[in-house]
This record gives C-alpha cells, sequence and structure tokens, in this order.
C-alpha cells in the first residue's frame, strides 16, 4: 500500500514537473536529409584514409585493426545503415567487396560478444536485406567458428576464441556478455536450421539468470567456469545492459515464453531494487539534488538491495526504449526525461554521471547511440512531437561537438568538448541510423515488424 501511495504521488508530480516543449513543427524531412549528409561525411571519411580496416582514428588520419589484421569492422556494422538510409548504390559496392575480402580465417583471438553483436549481427541483417546468400554463408562460418566460447564447465560463454583454432580463453566475464547472444545466434539458427546456435546461446541466457541472487538481482563480474559471481554490484549500465534488453526482445522476436517470464520476473526486480524513486523522491530534502519527479536507476548490492552508487550514464539511456517496447510508457518517459536532463547538463552525454549531486564522474563520449535509441521508439510509442524536439536538439549538440573535418571523433571530455581520436563503427550502425529512423518518414521501416539488436541490427522474423 505504501508503495502504490508514494507511486501514486510521483506519477502526479510527472506532471507538474513535466519540462515545457516548444511548439514549434520540427521539420522532419529537412532533418532526415541532414542526418544523411552527416552520415555521409562520416563514411566517407572513413573510406577515403581507412578503407578495408576496422575503423578509422579521424584526429591523426589513421586506422585502427582490432586485432592486427582487418575483419571489416566498419563496412559489415555499417552495411545495413547504408541500405537503410538510401546508399543503394553505395551499399551495393560495399557489399560486393565484404563477400570478395572477407575471411574470417585467421589465427586471432577475438572477443566474442563484439564479434557477435556487430559482425555477425551486421551479415544476417543485410543478408535479410538483399538476399546475398554469400552473406549467410559468411555469417554460418563465423558462428561456427565461434561455437567454442559455450565449451565452459557451465554453458556461460567465454570471453575470448581464436577463430582459426577455436581455443578459448577469459573466464571472468558479465551479464550483457554472457545473455547478448540469442538474437543473433538464435536468427542464424532459424535461417541456416541449425539447432545447436540457438541452443548454445539460450543456455547461456538461462544459466546467467539462475545465478541471480536471492533478490532476483544479477551482478557485474561472473566467472564462467565455477558460475561464482567475483563483482556483486547491480545495476543497469555496461556489463550488465543488453542481458535484460535481450530478455524482453528474445521473447519479441522468437515467442519464447521461457524468455518472457524471465523478463516478468528480472524487471520487477529491477524496478523494486535499482530505480531510485518512492520515499526519495517525494522527500526531495533527502536526496541533494534530484527533485520531486526524476526517476534514476542506480546501483546496490546484488545479495542485500543496498545502494553502492547514485551514477547512471550515456550507455543507461537504452532503458526508455525498452520499457517503452514493453508498453511500461509511465516509467519510459520520466526515465527519459531524467537522462535529456543529463544531456543538457553539458550539451552531450557522460559515460558516468552521479544524479544524486549533479557531477561528471566520466566525461567520456564515444559517439553513443543509447539516448537516441530511446527517443526514437518513445516517438513511434507515442507519436508526441516532444519526442521530435528533443532528438533534434540532440541531434544539434551531436554535430556541434563532434563533427570533425575528416568524419566524427568522440570526445574525451564532455565538460571541455576535447575530442579524441576515434570513430567506432557504432556510429554509422546505430547512432546515425536512430537520428534517420526518428525523423524519416514512419513507412521508412516498420518498427513492428522488426526487432533491434543491440547494435541496432533490424532482424525480420522471416522464417515460420
Amino acid at each position: 500500500m505504501k508503495y502504490k501511495l508514494l507511486l501514486g504521488v510521483y506519477c502526479l508530480s510527472l506532471l507538474l514537473t513535466a519540462p515545457v516543449w516548444t511548439q514549434d513543427k520540427v521539420d522532419r524531412s529537412k532533418l532526415a536529409d541532414k542526418v544523411k549528409a552527416e552520415f555521409l561525411h562520416a563514411w566517407n571519411g572513413y573510406k577515403q584514409y581507412c578503407w578495408g580496416h576496422d575503423d578509422l582514428k579521424p584526429l591523426t588520419k589513421t586506422c585502427r585493426d582490432w586485432y592486427g589484421q582487418s575483419i571489416l569492422m566498419t563496412p559489415v556494422d555499417s552495411l545495413d545503415s547504408l541500405y537503410l538510409l538510401g546508399f543503394k548504390k553505395e551499399a551495393d559496392a560495399t557489399r560486393e567487396y565484404i563477400t570478395k575480402n572477407l575471411s574470417f580465417d585467421k589465427d586471432i583471438s577475438v572477443q566474442n560478444f563484439e564479434i557477435v553483436i556487430r559482425i555477425l549481427g551486421g551479415l544476417i541483417t543485410s543478408y535479410q536485406i538483399t538476399g546475398d546468400k554469400k552473406l549467410l554463408a559468411l555469417a554460418d562460418d563465423l558462428g561456427t567458428r565461434l561455437l567454442p566460447v559455450f565449451d565452459s564447465p557451465t554453458g556461460l560463454p567465454y570471453k575470448y576464441v581464436n577463430l582459426k583454432t577455436g581455443r578459448a580463453s577469459g573466464n571472468i566475464s558479465n551479464p550483457a556478455e554472457t545473455g547478448t547472444l540469442l538474437l543473433e545466434f538464435g536468427t542464424l539458427s532459424k535461417l541456416t536450421n541449425k539447432p545447436v546456435y540457438y541452443d548454445k546461446a539460450k543456455r547461456a541466457l538461462v544459466e546467467t539468470y539462475k545465478r541471480r541472487s536471492p533478490l532476483g538481482l544479477v551482478g557485474t563480474n561472473i566467472n564462467v567456469d565455477t558460475g561464482k559471481w567475483t563483482t556483486t554490484e547491480s545495476h543497469v549500465s555496461a556489463e550488465i545492459d543488453s542481458y535484460y534488453e535481450y530478455l524482453l526482445k528474445c521473447s519479441i522476436l522468437f515467442g519464447d515464453t521461457e524468455c518472457r517470464d524471465m523478463w516478468e520476473d528480472s524487471i520487477a526486480k529491477v524496478h523494486s531494487y535499482l530505480a531510485d524513486e518512492g520515499t526519495d523522491m517525494v522527500n526531495p530534502s533527502r536526496t541533494g539534488n534530484v527533485k520531486v519527479g526524476d526517476l534514476w536507476y542506480g546501483r546496490v548490492d546484488m545479495n542485500t538491495g543496498k545502494r553502492t552508487a547514485t551514477v547512471t550514464g550515456a550507455l543507461d539511456a537504452f532503458f526508455p526504449g525498452v520499457l517503452a517496447l514493453d508498453g511500461d510508457l509511465n516509467r519510459a518517459r520520466a526515465l527519459q526525461d531524467s537522462m535529456f536532463k543529463m544531456w543538457q547538463a553539458h550539451g552531450i552525454e557522460p559515460e558516468v554521471y552521479d544524479y544524486r549531486i549533479g557531477k561528471v564522474v566520466n566525461g567520456g563520449y564515444p559517439l553513443r547511440p543509447e539516448i537516441v535509441e530511446s527517443t526514437y521508439i518513445l516517438y513511434q510509442a507515442t507519436k508526441d512531437p516532444k519526442y521530435l524536439a528533443m532528438g533534434k536538439q540532440i541531434f544539434e549538440d551531436f554535430v556541434k561537438h563532434c563533427r570533425h573535418d575528416v568524419a566524427y571523433a568522440g570526445l574525451k571530455n564532455v565538460e571541455t568538448k576535447e575530442k579524441t581520436d576515434y570513430m567506432h563503427s557504432f556510429l554509422l550502425a546505430e547512432t546515425f541510423k536512430y537520428f534517420y529512423l526518428l525523423f524519416a518518414p514512419d513507412k521508412t521501416l516498420d518498427i513492428k515488424k522488426v526487432v533491434f539488436t543491440t547494435e541496432a541490427h533490424p532482424i525480420r522474423r522471416t522464417w515460420k
């Protein structure tokens, strides 16, 4: 009863403290064209200086290959964006280059999680868009080479695997890396009729869930050999975030009722223990700078529920979108407002931010997409023009602070706006894609017919 009363007061406060938005109509078409132009600026910078390599370092105009030799990270990760943004000629040329030059027969140990979400997911979605069976063959070959990561005593995957030898390594992992595999592996399973991909990834997700604490929370780090937690802090940020995302999305994409049950159980515990709401939210004198109407998700110990930190950050900004996808629009709207306040504090969001005292803890910004993703999903769910206005401001700030004469560069510090010499492939795969989809005509992509991976690769259920 106490919780319901406090939640009612909290919801009422949202109405009283909601930010006032301009009534000026956002020109979606004009903004969509601007996004396309900025995407091309970044893409052409990569092509000019680093074609055939993994990533561009824009300040020095040099390149980075993740493992000493290229696996075409940026071309593969960006390919479906090229198609979705309408650059078909460029996309077809890139696809042809990939199918002729990409090989995974390399003696390199790769990080399973990153390769799955960027490369495997990129190949799968681009195959669904184009029907090019060479892309599916590459995905199948890669999937086979990654399977040894699951050969642990617990079924939880190791962090690394050698693509040539199959030797797995890295026994300290985290829920994001053990539980963010089923969308990609599961889809590969459906498209190739090979159950092993679905079964291995599903078991890893279930084994992660089974090791939740008596409070129903997961920790930050786990030993995949023993199944024992090595770091017990619980949150929805880096190293855990997409674990929750995939519990929900796997239930949607595959109709997996076990995933739905795990999601329902888990999200209830997240709201109960991680959310900074309730008593603190209606008694500002106890919460410093936190005002009535704010909603944040902090950190607690997974075993005791004791608050360990009042920090959030750029990665946490995925969570409003996930809540909206689940139909929890009240919380999604409130949390999105909080994330936008974090963005507005310095005109761009930091990697880590203490919401209780309004202080940047880690000022880096590597061009992350999460707040744009949530803005897009909330607009599609509500059609509230507020989110178009929000997205417009985010985009203009983004271009102002991150655009470089060559391409785009992340920020070393959001307070000083000093740039750092790196442009992640996810800028093209995610950030620009979500900006474009927010402003583009709704018919560009039917959000009800796709499920986005955590790397923003839209997967369609093309199997029975």
